[in-house]
């Protein structure tokens, strides 16, 4: 298998084209773990990214502490998070819990911008979260505050697929 630079040029010039990065045998255009809060409608922009040659971590959360499991910085994390989930003024919800399992949690009902600088680091990763509100000003600088190198999310109530074509693209682009 010819290498890039070998194609570009004897002066060992790499490209920066992902389409030959494929064409060289790479597996993916690139990774995302696509957090999956509470409701699996992460499914079906993780088949539309999967179509679009991207690996997918597909991590599933039912409680908190899968949230920290996926990013509080102790496993590698993708260059791209995208948090499935639903959100309010600035919050991301979280899954009802009771009981034990509920004191057993860091935190409970939703995660604001206290709860990401205090369990979360995500360094040089672009996040994306899908609920509504959950572009807030605040829980933007929060997630940039831990490490993200961008942060893209919806400021009002969404439309039906409207973020997933925007996370799409946003992938795409860069």
């Amino acid at each position: 298998m010819r290498s890039r630079s070998s194609r570009v040029g004897s002066v060992g010039l790499a490209s920066n084209s992902r389409i030959e990065d494929i064409v060289d045998g790479k597996l993916a255009r690139t990774e995302v773990d696509l957090l999956d809060i509470g409701d699996s409608s992460a499914r079906a922009p993780r088949n539309a990214l999967e179509e679009l040659g991207i690996r997918i971590n597909y991590l599933p959360i039912g409680q908190p502490l899968h949230v920290n499991a996926a990013l509080d910085g102790d496993r590698p994390i993708a260059p791209y998070v995208i948090v499935s989930c639903h959100g309010d003024i600035g919050s991301i919800l979280l899954p009802e819990l009771g009981g034990d399992i509920a004191d057993a949690q860091p935190f409970t009902d939703r995660m604001g911008p206290d709860q990401v600088r205090k369990h979360l680091r995500i360094p040089g990763s672009v996040v994306i979260p899908t609920g509504c509100e959950t572009g807030e000003p605040a829980l933007a600088r929060a997630f940039l505050e831990v490490g993200a190198r961008s942060y893209f999310a919806p400021t009002e109530i969404r439309r039906p697929h409207g973020v997933s074509r925007c996370a799409a693209a946003v992938l795409r682009a860069d």
